[in-house]
């Protein structure tokens, strides 16, 4: 359930001071976007850019999930290089990913726009169904749609 459903008496402002104080306290938040009748879930780091760094999405995977993979990437990209486009990153316990640019992440990551006030960039965590197969292949299983184009080649990881 959303923040605003849960504080019924609240307003946006509101929600966006209360994602503002997490950003201030943790450094990031982590904005999900529920799933919608043609549109899967989806969700996207609020903060890094105050960090010098790019903003992270994934689209196409349970909030929880999501939520755990780019907390842990944000983290990762605290102590060290962020990630960069087309390299492919296989996650410890967790699914391998190849990373795009995304275009135009102003007009898709809203409350990040609200909240950062800035010009940012942002960096989508396209993930590998569970049989390996990427959303461009054949025969992909889920819906992930991809923010951006690939870079070619994908680099691999280090």
């Amino acid at each position: 359930m959303c923040w605003l459903c849960d504080n019924p008496g609240a307003s946006r402002r509101d929600y966006i001071r209360h994602l503002s104080r997490i950003v201030e306290r943790n450094g990031w938040a982590v904005q999900g976007v529920e799933r919608g009748r043609v549109q899967p879930p989806w969700a996207y780091t609020i903060g890094l850019t105050r960090h010098g760094l790019p903003e992270l999405v994934v689209t196409g995977m349970r909030p929880t999930k999501a939520a755990e993979l780019l907390n842990d990437v944000a983290e990762h990209c605290l102590h060290a290089a962020p990630p960069k486009p087309g390299e492919v990153v296989p996650m410890v316990g967790g699914p391998t990913f190849e990373v795009v640019k995304v275009a135009q992440p102003a007009g898709r990551m809203i409350v990040a726009t609200e909240i950062l006030n800035t010009k940012f960039t942002a960096l989508q965590l396209v993930h590998a169904d569970y049989r390996g197969t990427w959303p461009w292949e054949t025969g992909y299983r889920g819906v992930q749609p991809v923010l951006g184009a690939r870079a070619c080649p994908p680099a691999s990881a280090a």
